[in-house]
């Protein structure tokens, strides 16, 4: 038998072969440069107090478009315009299938020219949800809000933004009085999601967004209240959160303000006039998230 081709040869030969191939890797290796150490390097030993969450805001709308046109509304390049959620209407799956458009840590493009409080530009610190629903009839643009006939929303929605809101505010830590409307925080350009949203359920059944106590709304309208005067109206609105600067005139921008609050906490009446009911109303909310120290 030839050696060279027994087995313990080949095993031999290509155990050689490898330990060049190792030795080659060696030598080639150390002839390259050591890498240069990082110019820093992270150190997360001390932590601020001073932060919060950068989403400090739910604002809800309504898309006046039907599903398909929301859909491509909020995500084709064209419309400049998106949501993080997108609430369906005409569907019957169930549960009703909820659109994400854009992560929670993306900013979307959906609250425009905005103010509350101190905060101007809310897309930048905020959660947007559209919910489908058509409005009003463009022929009733003329008519007072309260006689315009606007689209319900349907039970399938209100549990979706329900639920959605309730799990949103917990995860963000989003205030009662941060939760709004796109007429609350553009109240001269916006009025959705309009006098049909079930504001009062959202917060009693799903403990989400602000209410008056309801008992002291009844007491205050029983008592005899002073009307307030137009600075004293546009400085409870504007300690509220509403963007209003009081100037003691009862002008356009003041019945904007007032009629998004009406949208929002007096739908049956939504006139932008002030009335003891609305000043009741103003008058609990601001004790009940804004006392006076």
């Amino acid at each position: 038998m030839d050696q060279r081709h027994s087995p313990s040869a080949r095993i031999r030969m290509a155990g050689e072969r490898c330990w060049s191939l190792c030795l080659l890797v060696l030598l080639l290796t150390a002839c390259q440069p050591a890498p240069e150490p990082a110019p820093y390097r992270f150190d997360t030993r001390h932590v601020s107090a001073n932060q919060n969450e950068r989403i400090a805001f739910l604002i809800l709308h309504y898309t006046d478009e039907d599903d398909a046109h929301s859909l491509r509304l909020l995500t084709e390049p064209e419309h400049k315009v998106s949501a993080h959620y997108l609430v369906p209407r005409d569907t019957e799956q169930r549960p009703l299938p909820v659109y994400q458009l854009v992560p929670d840590s993306q900013r979307a493009w959906h609250a425009g020219r905005s103010r509350w409080q101190q905060y101007a530009g809310l897309n930048a610190s905020s959660l947007g949800i559209e919910i489908v629903n058509l409005g009003y009839d463009e022929q009733e643009a003329d008519l007072p809000v309260h006689l315009r006939h606007w689209q319900p929303y349907t039970p399938a929605q209100i549990a979706a933004v329900g639920a959605l809101s309730r799990e949103l505010v917990q995860r963000y830590r989003i205030p009662p009085t941060q939760v709004l409307g796109h007429s609350d925080v553009a109240p001269e350009r916006k009025q959705d999601p309009g006098p049909l949203f079930p504001w009062r359920e959202l917060a009693l059944t799903y403990g989400v967004g602000a209410w008056p106590d309801e008992a002291r709304v009844a007491t205050l309208q029983q008592a005899p209240l002073p009307a307030w005067d137009a600075l004293q109206w546009q400085q409870g609105l504007a300690r509220y959160g509403y963007g209003i600067a009081p100037s003691g005139l009862w002008d356009e921008q003041s019945r904007a303000v007032l009629r998004a609050f009406q949208l929002h906490f007096r739908p049956a009446l939504v006139n932008g006039e002030p009335d003891a009911e609305s000043q009741a109303i103003l008058m609990a909310l601001l004790e009940r998230y804004f006392p006076a120290h």
